[in-house]
């Protein structure tokens, strides 16, 4: 007697809705998450931290002594009352070069000593003979270490300002020079109504294979991404050494004898697993970028044990989630160490430039932590206040918790009699009750 046909799973509504709704979460939270992110960081801007330096000495106009750094630190402070999107810090030089290299502030405008000097000297009278006098300057300080889309944010904003500064003061030269009985050449006006030199210069010099102040942020995500997935390799390792998944090897299939382990020793098995993994995978990534890429990197012991913990972190993470919520916990994974992470890790667009629900995201979100670290230990000399202090401490918590978690809720799962497979004689005292 022939068989019927199997009807084609292709017809089950379930597989259509289930699968689509899935994907269609998927696709939406991705595109909300990192689009939403980065779509306005003008717009999001707010309190970007920039140092401001008042260096001038000052300099004596007809008996009254005059201080020009002062009138322009004046007016970029009382613009900056309307205008919130720049957090200018007045400090001095040597408090600004130590904030630069600590990725503090990301960026700088700087007024020199001699600078109400070599403005005053352009009003007064000049004799043929005389050289000319230098033209007044303000510099630039950038600083990619801390970003490059927030360095450049600061660098725009410091010229604005030094540029309506070098305007308002051409001014006030201007009507000097109209009070003088000499007129002046229209060379001479031009060069009088806009009198000062912008100079950008590097606050805090990268090497040339720092991937411009990225290879932190590209760093952090790799070593992120070695434990989500040395966690998934971890995940089904396991069920397959327990007999609870077969393997496929092309067209030959292979399934190990079950064994009835509780949930609170899989979980265990697996992180354990995880752990001898992380050492092999934090090495070779290491391994990968500074000796093969020739990345520019110091601290090498200390970021070998850094690289190691990350993985072990993100990875045990990863397995309490696998552990509490079965597959769907493979998606939610997903979810916390990219899709919410990337946009509000603050690498490419800074945080000061993220709308507010990423700007509290990023207080807690791994990625971030992460990156501060990263930073820290390739571009700031691995100093503790420049991020690896809160990267440490981040990462501690988040394993306690997860330990935690992941135990707690596989314990409940195992207290209650909900194994993943059910052994043998439970099921035999079952039917002797039922019976």
């Amino acid at each position: 007697m022939p068989h019927p046909t199997p009807t084609s799973v292709l017809r089950r509504p379930q597989l259509w809705i289930g699968t689509g709704l899935i994907a269609a979460v998927v696709s939406m939270l991705f595109a909300l998450l990192y689009v939403g992110g980065n779509v306005n960081p003008r717009g999001n801007l707010r309190d970007l931290p920039v140092a401001l330096v008042n260096a001038d000495g000052g300099a004596d106009v007809n008996g009254h002594r005059v201080n020009m750094g002062r009138q322009i630190v004046a007016g970029i402070q009382k613009a900056a009352g309307a205008d919130k999107s720049i957090d200018w810090q007045v400090v001095s030089r040597e408090e600004a070069d130590k904030r630069l290299g600590r990725g503090k502030v990301f960026g700088a405008l700087v007024i020199p000593k001699d600078f109400s000097a070599s403005v005053t000297a352009l009003a007064a009278p000049q004799p043929a003979t005389q050289d000319k006098p230098v033209p007044p300057t303000l510099t630039v300080l950038t600083n990619q270490a801390a970003g490059s889309i927030g360095s450049s944010m600061s660098s725009q904003a410091a010229q604005k300002a030094a540029h309506a500064a070098s305007a308002q003061l051409g001014q006030e030269l201007l009507k000097q020079a109209a009070a003088q009985k000499a007129p002046l050449p229209t060379a001479a006006q031009l060069k009088l109504a806009d009198p000062v030199t912008v100079n950008v210069a590097d606050g805090h010099p990268l090497g040339s294979r720092s991937a411009m102040g990225l290879s932190a942020f590209y760093y952090a995500l790799v070593l992120v991404v070695c434990g989500m997935l040395g966690a998934n390799v971890v995940n089904s390792q396991v069920d397959t050494a327990l007999g609870y998944l077969h393997t496929d090897f092309g067209p030959f299939r292979k399934r190990e004898p079950v064994q009835h382990t509780s949930r609170v020793r899989t979980l265990a098995i697996g992180m354990a697993l995880m752990l001898g993994l992380s050492l092999v995978m934090g090495t070779l990534v290491e391994v990968a970028t500074v000796g093969i890429l020739d990345m520019d990197a110091s601290h090498l012991g200390l970021l070998w044990l850094y690289s190691v913990s990350t993985i072990a972190v993100v990875g045990v993470g990863s397995l309490a989630l696998f552990a509490a919520f079965g597959t769907p916990g493979m998606l939610l994974a997903t979810i916390v160490f990219i899709a919410m992470a990337v946009p509000s890790s603050g690498a490419t667009v800074p945080i000061q430039a993220l709308p507010g629900f990423f700007r509290a995201l990023a207080q807690f979100e791994p990625l971030r932590q992460i990156t501060e670290g990263m930073r820290s230990l390739l571009y700031y000399g691995a100093q503790a206040d420049a991020g690896l202090t809160r990267a440490w401490a981040s990462m501690g918590v988040a394993l306690v918790a997860a330990l935690v978690f992941g135990f707690a809720v596989t314990r409940l799962y195992d207290r209650r009699g909900l194994h993943r497979i059910p052994h043998p004689e439970a099921e035999t005292e079952v039917a002797v009750q039922a019976s």
